[in-house]
């Protein structure tokens, strides 16, 4: 299976190439005074679906820019080493998924922000590895929810406080449920146990396995029954003995041959 674990150049090209053109719009905004807002999730409206595209590339300032940056480097690359195959279909159905339930549950005000993408970087590289019952993948899961765990609290509501700014839950809960989705169906066959003995098969059945009858309950070695040690002994003596009768005839040696001198 460690095949499968390669580093390659787009282990850092994706995540780094992603993150400098999230501050490139950004620098955008800035340098030509654009106002990208408008173009975020504004749920229940048509307006407010290209959003659904748009919302992840626009950040209200440097700092909310800057809280997405490091969790997308990180999130994205692990999601390139461990999961390349899915990686690119992950980021691009983690997008329009979670955007669209956003859309549907947001509250009514513009949705924007990569954080959604991260919820789902997140929840995919938890809940795959656990699903995959690999022990590099296992642990993997373990650092992610040990690092970004706290991000589950901001997948609930949260009271807002007059002159402070409230962040989108809603896309936040989108994420979470988009990445936990995907990793549902996308496989991932190349890191599946390959089955080398009986006893490690689901209907494997001891009591029928003739090296596990030499145990007992309390797994001390015990030899098998007498009945069965006579059934054997029975099927090999019915396999060389011959239900016909033999006849031996003696014949006398006639010829004149000299005995042999001792």
């Amino acid at each position: 299976m460690e095949k499968h674990f390669k580093f390659t150049n787009s282990v850092i090209g994706l995540p780094l190439f992603f993150v400098v053109f999230l501050w490139f719009i950004f620098w955008l905004e800035i340098r030509f005074d654009f106002d990208f807002v408008e173009n975020g999730i504004y749920p229940r409206t048509l307006s407010g679906l290209q959003g659904v595209l748009f919302s992840p590339f626009i950040h209200a300032d440097i700092e909310h820019l800057y809280n997405n940056s490091i969790p997308l480097l990180i999130l994205l690359a692990a999601l390139q080493f461990f999961y390349a195959e899915q990686s690119l279909k992950v980021v691009v159905y983690g997008i329009l998924f979670s955007g669209c339930i956003t859309w549907i549950i947001g509250r009514d005000n513009y949705h924007i922000g990569a954080s959604g993408l991260i919820y789902v970087l997140f929840s995919f590289v938890f809940f795959k590895g656990i699903q995959t019952k690999y022990n590099r993948l296992v642990a993997l899961s373990l650092a992610v929810i040990v690092v970004y765990g706290g991000l589950v609290w901001y997948v609930f509501p949260s009271p807002e406080i007059t002159g402070n700014k409230s962040i989108s839950w809603e896309g936040h809960l989108g994420g979470l449920l988009t990445g936990f989705f995907l990793s549902l169906v996308y496989k991932t066959p190349e890191y599946k146990k390959i089955l080398k003995y009986d006893w490690e098969h689901p209907d494997f059945d001891p009591s029928e396995d003739k090296f596990m009858q030499r145990f007992d309950e309390s797994g001390n070695f015990v030899n098998l029954p007498e009945i069965e040690e006579i059934e054997e002994q029975l099927e090999l003596l019915s396999y060389y003995t011959s239900n016909y009768p033999v006849n031996y005839h003696i014949i006398r040696n006639e010829k004149k041959e000299s005995k042999p001198k001792s």
